[in-house]
């Protein structure tokens, strides 16, 4: 055998162990990317949560980072062993427009909406890249819903992140605020400016929620503004001149 095909041959050999030993990994604290905060809004968030607040409200324009830092907190949680299992997301199957019926069963149906938090996972544990989600799932330590299940569930000893909150009626808000069970923290994220809602009616939910929030003791708010955009410049000057925009037309 020559030299070049031996050389390929261990190559090959020697990628097959390192997959295999990596499949055999478990995700662990030391996998999970360290963070800091980059604004002042995130920094309240960060302290909020270090106090352990049960329950957060984390509202503003988008681009701001606040579903990325909610799952990095619920992760960094959970694989300390504090006693919460799992990180439950949940979110509306609200499409930004009608595309029709979507094709496969309902596990398919659902994992389409499930693809920004694979992202998130992949860039959260850069160790496994695109496999990150499905480790976490492997492990019984992500599990993702939408609302349309949520009915009758008790949601114990995990960290629920209530993503794309706008996109969600009173009633929908109402059902998972009443899913909370024992040892359980939740953290909303949302910003009513971006409801992808037709009806007038459910385009209150997230606004009704927010004054309901306001009431309740156990809830901190953190509202992100223009200035907490980290996503990228283009996204920040686009968003100040449509805020800018916006008051010129309610000014008319």
């Amino acid at each position: 055998m020559s030299r070049k095909k031996r050389l390929k041959l261990v190559t090959s050999q020697t990628y097959i162990v390192q997959e295999e030993q990596e499949s055999k990994h478990k995700v662990k604290l030391a996998d999970l990317k360290e963070i800091w905060a980059l604004t002042e809004n995130q920094e309240n968030f960060f302290n909020y949560y270090r106090k352990g607040h049960k329950a957060i409200l984390c509202h503003g324009v988008a681009g701001t980072g606040k579903t990325y830092i909610a799952m990095h907190s619920a992760f960094k949680e959970i694989l300390e062993n504090s006693g919460y299992k799992k990180v439950v997301i949940v979110r509306s199957a609200v499409p930004s427009r009608d595309i029709g019926f979507l094709p496969g069963n309902e596990k398919e149906k659902v994992e389409v909406y499930s693809q920004p938090y694979q992202e998130i996972c992949a860039d959260l544990f850069p160790r496994f890249g695109e496999r990150a989600y499905n480790k976490l799932k492997e492990q019984n330590l992500i599990h993702f819903m939408v609302t349309s299940y949520v009915r009758g569930l008790t949601l114990d000893d995990c960290i629920v992140i209530v993503d794309e909150a706008q996109n969600m009626n009173d009633m929908e808000l109402n059902s998972i605020m009443t899913r909370v069970g024992q040892n359980t923290k939740i953290i909303f994220c949302g910003d009513f400016r971006q409801t992808d809602l037709q009806k007038r009616h459910d385009m209150s939910g997230l606004k009704k929620f927010m004054a309901i929030a306001n009431h309740m003791p156990s809830f901190r708010h953190v509202e992100f503004d223009v200035e907490d955009i980290v996503r990228g410049p283009l996204v920040k000057e686009y968003i100040i001149a449509r805020l800018a925009c916006e008051e010129m037309l309610i000014a008319s």
